[in-house]
């Protein structure tokens, strides 16, 4: 079982927080704010009322044996920004760290963060890729200009086999999973037959994307 410290707890952190209980993880959360503490008491969480710009307070914590470490300060980007640093100093495995502005991303990756997240930018992007498409179904950003991106079987791959398309060079997109209704077929092989009514899980970049679409 994994297990994780969640630092913060403002709407993003508690949304987190919910969603890993609810995956069966250990969760640990910390704020210095004892009424947004007593709120996530009825979650199966370990919980801790505390200041984590202090050392001594993260020190409590062993943060090195956490799978990972987030940082979701919202109200305070200094605050961000030491947490994030001794979170590195004392070993922690892996950091995520909550960012509201495309220029405050170099300052946690410089002061020790792994990832840097921004909830509100990423969902506004998966907003304006769906609906701006009636053939992309969702997006999921990921590092640089990658994204995992859903999209809609073209007419002109029915009947036709991934290998019979020559897919993943043809498209420079890898098919990571076939979806039909709830039901996900993780990495189809090279003789996997496309039928309608079934959506591609495929990782790749926006522009082939497109060139897929108006092909």
């Amino acid at each position: 079982m994994k297990s994780f410290l969640i630092i913060g707890m403002g709407t993003f952190g508690r949304h987190l927080c919910r969603c890993l209980v609810a995956q069966g993880c250990e969760v640990m959360i910390v704020d210095r704010n004892e009424k947004l503490v007593g709120e996530m008491l009825d979650y199966d969480v370990s919980a801790k009322i505390g200041d984590c710009t202090d050392i001594d307070v993260l020190k409590t914590f062993d943060v090195a044996s956490f799978d990972a470490c987030f940082v979701c300060i919202g109200d305070s980007f200094q605050d961000s920004l030491e947490i994030t640093d001794l979170l590195r100093e004392l070993g922690a495995k892996k950091i995520f760290s909550k960012a509201d502005r495309d220029i405050q991303e170099k300052f946690l990756l410089r002061n020790g963060a792994d990832f840097v997240i921004y909830p509100e930018r990423d969902v506004a992007q998966r907003i304006a890729v769906s609906e701006s498409s009636d053939s992309i179904f969702d997006c999921i950003g990921l590092s640089g200009e990658y994204s995992i991106f859903e999209l809609q079987a073209q007419e002109r791959w029915i009947g036709k086999t991934i290998r019979e398309l020559n897919f993943r060079q043809r498209y420079n997109m890898s098919i990571l999973a076939i979806k039909t209704g709830s039901v996900v077929r993780p990495l189809p092989m090279g003789d996997y037959t496309f039928s309608e009514a079934e959506h591609l899980l495929v990782l790749g970049r926006m522009q082939d994307v497109k060139k897929v679409l108006h092909d």
